[in-house]
């Protein structure tokens, strides 16, 4: 198996397509080996050239004197496939691509870089790119990259790594970290991914000692589940990722065949992935570096109960509303702690935020008494401190600062950030003291929140994912409601009892049966039956005649040439919560299970959650709970609660479904499901499969 060591760790590199003008493309490499003192062996490889910089230069790699680990390439693409052959004779591990004109060109691009796949696979030499911006390894001082970031910002090593299929955002986002003050070991940048790709690197950085956070940017994944098994090989070594997922997109309505796949957009999907490996999406460059500089401590609260701090009222409520969007739990402090602290400063507010109130000015020791309370008394699983230009001042920073030491005394374990503006000295002995700081306190906040999720996901490990079973395959064509139902059925799924009625007299003999009864079209070539006027409710046996009429000719004239079966009759089933669960195989991830609040929810707000498939019914109940409307199912306004359980065990079986047949379902969806007090039941239901599709 490849590791880290095998891409960035080589003892030799051949730089074919080598210039001696340190400013181009091929020179900037080997300028950056040279300059920053990589000690192995460099060979320029330059037919037009005996020397390259300095350096012996060779006219092929093939006649480079014994074997090279590491390869990196800078000719034009046609010539790029035959080098990847002679690296490999050279028993080179790695080839590290610059050229571009591959896929990224379409055309004669796609079967070139499908060459390099192919080689790839064939002779066990990793490719990097083709089409990227190169990789760096500071701690040796190996630079193989074309970046100019490198001569403005020499690499200072430490244990942040950036993996970015992206290369100049990927140089970009290292730019911005080298000011932070980040170190940042290693860094890889993956361009058109002909062979090693996003998701891998992840699980490279993941496995090596020497990175404890990970930074990564994508604008798409080409192997959702190695994505799943990296984020899941961090989570389990305790490392965050902060990834940085751009290209939002949805997967347009009018082209899907059923709310799941109109809801499960791309960006929906990613999101929930990235969310149930516990990985923190970040949504701006600002806030990738916020969390990762927050990392630096390597504290990761179990919980989300903040306490905050302050010398100013106004900056306590800044934080109590951002700590509250932000899905953080401001509680007040105990009563008898409150008044402890009252009887200090009887002006101050003990509530949380606790105020120290000027004050503070006359007595410093206010500090860690009313932070070890809020410890102590508390049980906040993290605190923010608002000290302002407090924490710079030349007078007062050195004691604030002994005062934050001494209340953290034997708490070395918990995270204290600081909102504070100081300078350049200051700042950095109170971090290292232990304390990241931030001007903005809505950005520590934030940051907070981050480094909560990744400490209660740290702690919650990988989630119980349920074997799919062998099932019977599903039958070939397009099929009707009934056919969905009772497939869905003999997989465990609780659906209404319905009769198929033919005739007018049917009608109403089954409308007697089941009193109050809803009709509905029975055809497998009338998948949305209410666009099609095929949809009657409320029907009692006086008027079931007529509407068994009215439904068939209302479809006729939908669509003269559907299969019209007759029409499907079933109890009224009313009450509990609306709900729709859904699942479908999207093409990076395969097969995810939705879970949303019917009606309005699912067609205006799209209140909606997802996972992988297939999940296990304390999956799903995590999932019923991460919908805005989940209030609704725990009996909001006086009604009475949904059996949520059984809603839960139902979204779980409907994932296996999905799962055991991800190789011919598209989706497959029960809209609506009544979520009752004593159980749960699909109304209604529908299976597409890819064959119905490619019809």
């Amino acid at each position: 198996m490849t590791t880290l060591e095998d891409l960035l760790c080589p003892r030799s590199i051949a730089i074919v397509g080598a210039s001696d003008d340190p400013t181009r493309i091929g020179g900037r490499p080997l300028s950056h080996m040279i300059n920053q003192r990589f000690d192995g062996a460099v060979y320029p490889v330059n037919p037009k050239r005996e020397t390259v910089q300095g350096l012996p230069a060779y006219p092929t790699l093939a006649e480079v004197p014994g074997e090279v680990d590491f390869v990196l390439v800078a000719v034009p693409a046609a010539g790029v496939a035959e080098v990847v052959r002679q690296a490999a004779e050279k028993h080179a591990r790695t080839v590290l691509i610059f050229s571009s004109g591959f896929a990224e060109m379409g055309g004669d691009g796609i079967a070139m870089q499908a060459e390099l796949s192919r080689l790839a696979r064939e002779t066990g030499v990793r490719v990097i790119g083709p089409n990227c911006l190169g990789a760096f390894n500071s701690a040796t001082r190996f630079y193989p990259t074309f970046t100019s970031t490198i001569d403005r910002a020499t690499p200072v090593p430490g244990g942040i790594s950036i993996a970015s299929q992206s290369g100049a955002y990927g140089s970009h986002i290292y730019m911005v970290s080298h000011l932070r003050g980040l170190g940042i070991r290693y860094w890889l940048t993956t361009g058109n991914e002909a062979d090693l790709h996003i998701a891998e690197c992840i699980r490279l950085l993941a496995e090596n000692d020497d990175v404890h956070t990970i930074m990564a940017y994508a604008e798409s994944v080409k192997d959702g589940p190695m994505l799943s098994e990296a984020l899941e090989t961090a989570r389990a070594a305790r490392k965050p990722v902060i990834f940085m997922k751009v290209g939002r997109s949805a997967v347009g309505a009018a082209a899907a065949s059923s709310h799941t796949a109109s809801l499960a957009g791309e960006d929906a999907i990613y999101d929930a992935v990235l969310r149930s490996h516990g990985a923190w999406r970040a949504r701006s460059t600002e806030e990738m570096l916020d969390i990762a500089y927050a990392c630096r401590p390597r504290i990761y609260p179990a919980g989300r109960r903040l306490g905050l701090v302050t010398i100013s009222g106004g900056a306590g409520v800044l934080m109590a509303d951002a700590a509250e969007d932000a899905g953080l739990d401001v509680a007040p402090m105990p009563a008898d702690a409150q008044a402890e602290i009252k009887q200090v400063v009887p002006f101050a507010s003990a509530l949380n935020p606790v105020d120290v109130t000027a004050q503070f000015f006359n007595d410093l020791s206010l500090v860690p008494r009313f932070t070890k309370a809020m410890l102590e008394r508390g049980g906040y699983d993290g605190l923010i401190g608002f000290w302002t230009s407090v924490a710079g001042s030349p007078v007062l920073a050195t004691p604030l600062l002994k005062s934050l030491t001494q209340a953290m005394k034997g708490r070395e374990d918990q995270i204290f950030l600081q909102s504070v503006v100081a300078p350049d000295e200051i700042r950095k002995a109170y971090e290292d003291a232990g304390f990241p700081c931030f001007e903005d306190p809505t950005r520590a906040v934030n940051a907070m929140a981050a480094l909560m999720a990744f400490g209660i996901a740290f702690e919650k490990g990988r989630a119980d994912m349920p074997e799919a079973p062998a099932l019977p395959p599903l039958p070939d064509g397009p099929m009707g409601e009934r056919e969905a139902k009772r497939l869905l059925a003999e997989a465990g799924l609780p659906v209404v009892e319905d009769r198929l009625v033919r005739s007018a007299e049917e009608a109403a003999e089954a409308a007697r049966e089941f009193g109050r009864s809803a009709f509905k079209i029975a055809s497998p070539d009338i998948l949305h039956k209410t666009e099609a006027g095929g949809v009657r409710l409320g029907v009692t046996a006086d008027d079931a005649a007529a509407a068994f009429e009215r439904i068939m000719a209302s479809a006729r004239a939908h669509d003269s040439k559907a299969r019209l079966d007759g029409v499907l009759v079933s109890p009224m089933i009313e009450g509990g919560v609306e709900m729709i669960l859904g699942a479908r195989i999207d093409p990076v991830f395969g097969p995810v299970v939705m879970a949303g609040l019917g009606g309005v929810f699912t067609e205006i707000f799209r209140d909606v959650s997802f996972r992988r498939a297939p999940v296990s019914a304390d999956t799903a109940m995590e999932m019923l709970d991460e919908l805005k409307g989940s209030a609704l199912l725990k009996g909001a306004r006086g009604q009475p609660a949904a059996d949520a359980r059984s809603l839960a065990q139902a979204l779980s079986q409907l994932s296996i479904f999905a799962a055991a047949h991800a190789n011919t379902l598209e989706s497959v969806e029960m809209n609506p499901v009544r979520a009752l007090p004593d159980g749960a039941v699909a109304l209604d239901a529908l299976i597409v499969t890819r064959k119905d599709r490619a019809s």
